[in-house]
């Protein structure tokens, strides 16, 4: 469930990017064609980036793509790699996690007492913005106690439970791997199962 939900708010955050080229783009024609700049744009634009890139980091953690040392990780049995990663996630995730949630909340509460806005000639309310910062916390937070239930059930099984599989990833592999003369079918076949099945 919580792969699903993580999935969705990426993909749906993922139209942000959208929005963020029209803008640009409507903002680029305004200020040499038109000569009318916009004094809001800027704000606007870091609202929608930093808030795709909030919302994108569960995505990511569901689909294992954040980047790890993996030189000797990936040569670890799954019941090791589990192992380690357990232990970092009580550590380090679920602790830093929470406590930028908590301090997300608290930080969008200040800003709404205030209806917090930007400094400019266009003045627009920051505390929207703000309060993507707990939401997105909090989504990254119910996906990292996900991975550490998958964490526990590959310790007892030895198997990493499969992911949901996102199809462009896989792609993508078989696209540079056509294209490389320094791969035999063997090796390429065997890049692209690793892609499909990866921890899973």
């Amino acid at each position: 469930m919580a792969d699903e939900i993580s999935t969705w708010v990426g993909k749906a955050a993922a139209w942000l990017i959208v929005a963020l080229m029209l803008l640009v783009c409507a903002e680029v024609f305004k200020r040499y064609a038109l000569n009318a700049p916009t004094a809001w744009i800027y704000d606007v634009n870091n609202m929608l980036y930093g808030t795709l890139f909030m919302l994108g980091g569960a995505y990511t953690l569901a689909h294992d793509g954040h980047v790890r040392g993996d030189f000797f990780y990936g040569n670890m049995k799954p019941r090791t790699q589990a192992s380690l990663d357990f232990v970092l996630y009580l550590l380090f995730f679920i602790p830093g996690i929470a406590a930028l949630t908590w301090a997300g909340w608290t930080y969008f509460q200040d800003s709404l007492a205030m209806h917090e806005q930007t400094f400019n000639a266009d003045p627009i309310p920051l505390y929207p913005f703000k309060f993507v910062i707990p939401v997105a916390g909090a989504i990254v937070l119910m996906q990292g106690i996900a991975e550490i239930v998958r964490c526990v059930v590959c310790i007892k099984t030895g198997e990493w439970t499969p992911r949901l599989k996102d199809a462009e990833e896989s792609d993508v592999v078989a696209q540079q791997l056509a294209g490389s003369e320094y791969v035999d079918e063997e090796a390429r076949q065997l890049a692209i199962e690793k892609s499909i099945g990866m921890k899973g």
